[in-house]
């Protein structure tokens, strides 16, 4: 009887009208999420040429997605390659990568925050979940994209944080609070990155299986396509740490 509650409130969501953009941005930050993931994921990057690259990883996260670390599979030229992320809320993340070829960990500092993550569209920014304290939230209008009813909100970081956009509009499905659409804007004024996004109903909870990113200045394109996507299975919390990132885990398919 609980989980087939569960299952009604993630898909009819019973909740309050949101009367303004941080209404809804709380109601996204706050919908129904797994406590542990795990899955495998492909990312294709493709430059303005055409030409793609295809990269192989395995994904672990915990705490609903404050911890996570992503291990790089293929090709063989990144195969070792690794990320952990850990979410704070009265500081910056932390975000480490291990560098095989040179034997090191390497911090990713606040201020490099809006470099591109393995050469894709996305930065280490786009990878940290957003604290609802440093943004300011405006309700724009509403839309329908995907045949889907939608809020869209404004998203503008505040003058504390160090960040390489000037603000992000989203498009938030109504009933399920889900981002479908995002276009994110440079410090310039311009817009730089226009995000989609495709989930699949696992389990009660609406997962991502699909993220596609196009850089609109430089023409190049990713997609992250997720598989094997397994919810609340036992994450052990002692993964996330520095010694993790040097042994790759044992593949289950």
């Amino acid at each position: 009887m609980i989980n087939m509650l569960k299952l009604i409130l993630a898909v009819f969501p019973v909740t309050l009208l949101p009367q303004s953009g941080f209404d809804i941005a709380e109601m996204v930050h706050n919908r129904y999420s797994p406590k542990a993931l795990t899955n495998h994921a492909r990312m294709t990057l493709t430059d303005s040429k055409g030409n793609s690259r295809n990269q192989a990883m395995v994904i672990k996260s915990a705490d609903k997605n404050k911890k996570q670390i992503i291990w790089f599979l293929e090709p063989r030229d990144i195969r070792g390659i690794s990320f952990l992320k850990i979410n704070h809320k009265d500081k910056n993340d932390e975000m480490r990568m291990w560098l095989p070829a040179f034997k090191k960990v390497r911090r990713i500092s606040a201020k490099k925050k809006g470099d591109s993550f393995m050469g894709s569209d996305l930065s280490y920014e786009d990878l940290s979940m957003r604290d609802l304290s440093n943004f300011d939230y405006a309700l724009l209008q509403s839309d329908i994209i995907q045949n889907t009813e939608c809020y869209v909100i404004e998203t503008t970081p505040k003058p504390k944080l160090i960040s390489s956009y000037q603000k992000h509009i989203s498009w938030i499905d109504k009933t399920k609070f889900i981002i479908l659409r995002e276009h994110s804007y440079n410090l310039n004024g311009e817009l730089e990155k226009k995000k989609e996004y495709r989930y699949s109903l696992i389990r009660d909870y609406f997962i991502v299986e699909k993220v596609h990113v196009t850089n609109v200045i430089t023409g190049h394109k990713t997609e992250i396509l997720f598989s094997n996507i397994q919810v609340d299975t036992e994450v052990d919390e002692s993964l996330f740490r520095d010694n993790s990132l040097k042994r790759l885990p044992s593949l289950k398919r």
